[in-house]
């Protein structure tokens, strides 16, 4: 083992994974949002109260994964830790789409329309269920069993990306440039102003 690797085994068994990260990561996420929602107000103090209540909400995720009294299954620490790798990978996997569709000479006047609803709808609904597999939800329901198979899942993702690439090549270009099918996609990740 490398000294690297020696020194993230010991981060790992100080307990960064287990404690430091899960709640660095839910106060972030909380805190985030309360700036952005501006729920207990405008004024610039009432930065200290979303700076409390991120650091409570982080410390009740840690504290019951520690003392260990979240039912050992549902354990929010251990799912988190099991489902963001797989959500990472979903995110890294979309803008490696959206690099290649630069690489080929799109631009994000192109980008617009439903899709990015669709995409939005897509991305939900995958992170839906890696947190949903990281929690064994989908074993209760029956139906949803043939999703678990690795096969089933590769044939899935091929199937999509043949349908996704055959849906390019046969789509109809009647829109002006500016106004196609990823449009809105784009003006969401712009900023405002620009």
């Amino acid at each position: 083992m490398s000294y690297l690797e020696n020194a993230v085994m010991m981060l790992d068994n100080v307990g960064v994974a287990d404690v430091l990260v899960p709640f660095f990561l839910v106060f972030t996420i909380v805190y985030a949002v309360l700036q952005k929602t501006r729920i207990f107000g405008h004024e610039m103090d009432r930065k200290n109260i979303n700076v409390v209540v991120a650091l409570i909400l982080g410390l009740a995720v840690i504290f019951p994964h520690v003392t260990g009294r979240y039912p050992a299954q549902y354990d929010v620490v251990n799912i988190m830790n099991q489902a963001l790798p797989q959500v990472s990978l979903v995110v890294v996997a979309v803008i490696m789409v959206l690099l290649l569709i630069g690489l080929f000479g799109g631009e994000s006047s192109w980008i617009g329309g439903s899709v990015a609803g669709g995409i939005a709808l897509v991305a939900f609904v995958l992170v839906v269920y890696i947190f949903g597999a990281a929690a064994n939800i989908w074993s209760y329901i029956g139906w949803l069993n043939w999703l678990s198979d690795p096969d089933t899942q590769s044939l899935v993702v091929v199937l999509l990306v043949f349908g996704l690439i055959t849906w390019f090549i046969v789509k109809d270009e009647k829109k002006a440039p500016g106004e196609g099918f990823m449009k809105g996609f784009g003006d969401f990740f712009r900023r405002p102003g620009q």
